[in-house]
């Protein structure tokens, strides 16, 4: 703004101070210089502020008529009213008509305190104001890391409407209030409650999967006493015993020498409930045709 009263003419800037009123003089109680001069000039005396200023007396005399006008200019009132109303939001909405963000030309904090004001979308009808709310809560998780200071919500919108918005002082120093943007916190919470939650359904998934069963494949050498020895009793003797995890396999008689046949058969046992020395000791068991058994191979499964 500065830079646009920097290329007035100095003749409007002075004359714009006299139409406010406040025509301006030097602390010596001479006419404004050539400002005054070129203004048109007009006589009239500095209020006491002005009077007492050091920076004044530095200013070269043509100046002075602009630092007066600028001192009232950026001394006057800004807001955008009632932000609760629809007054206010006009007032929003006929300011954004012509810019993109609150202040400057990129997001900064100056959005983010008139958004949080803000208790819902504006109407349909406020277009620049809706697209602009739109476009700030797209930075909800980068609030905090957007540029400037946050400042009272009267040093924002045009100059000559004073803010009124209801409770927009007690905000700013009010850290329990609803945040539209959302909390750090919140966001935390939530993600910790998902986890948990997922960490839950892993669980149970596990719990539900059958636990895996250690097997082994054993083939056994059941031996006769002699060539006597009736092998078809014997092998229906070794199949007759039944365990909670063995399953019996093929089988068949291999000769050992002078005629005497063993018995050679296959098995699968599961490891955690059928041992070989309970096999053994049940097998042996049957001592009218069996005389000894041995584990010919024993594979994992």
């Amino acid at each position: 703004m500065a830079a646009l009263w920097a290329r007035r003419p100095l003749s409007n800037m002075t004359s714009g101070a006299q139409s406010l009123g406040r025509p301006c003089r030097s602390p010596r109680g001479r006419a404004g210089g050539g400002g005054g001069r070129a203004g048109g000039g007009g006589r009239g005396g500095v209020s006491e502020a002005y009077k007492s200023s050091s920076l004044l007396r530095l200013l070269p005399s043509s100046s002075r008529g602009s630092f007066c006008l600028l001192l009232r200019f950026f001394g006057s009132a800004m807001g955008f009213g009632d932000l609760k109303s629809a007054s206010g939001l006009k007032v929003l909405n006929d300011f954004l008509s012509e810019r993109s963000y609150i202040e400057g030309f990129v997001p900064s904090q100056a959005d983010v305190a008139v958004f949080e004001v803000l208790s819902a979308a504006p109407p349909a009808d406020l277009n620049h104001a809706l697209r602009w709310y739109n476009h700030i809560r797209s930075y909800q998780n980068q609030k905090t890391s957007l540029p400037g200071v946050k400042k009272p919500l009267g040093q924002y919108g045009p100059p000559g409407v004073a803010d009124t918005t209801s409770g927009s002082a007690s905000k700013d120093d009010d850290d329990d209030d609803i945040d539209l943007f959302g909390s750090d916190e919140e966001e935390d919470a939530e993600a910790a409650k998902l986890k948990e939650q997922r960490l839950a359904e892993y669980a149970a998934k596990k719990a539900k999967k059958p636990a895996l069963i250690a097997k082994s494949s054993l083939l056994l050498d059941v031996k006769p006493w002699d060539d006597e020895t009736d092998m078809a009793k014997l092998e229906e003797c070794v199949r007759s015993i039944e365990m909670d995890g063995l399953v019996w396999g093929q089988s068949k008689l291999v000769p050992v020498g002078y005629g005497i046949k063993k018995l050679q058969i296959s098995c699968v046992v599961e490891d955690e409930k059928v041992g070989t020395d309970i096999l053994e000791e049940k097998i042996t068991a049957f001592e009218d045709h069996v005389q000894s058994m041995d584990v010919a191979a024993f594979n994992k499964i």
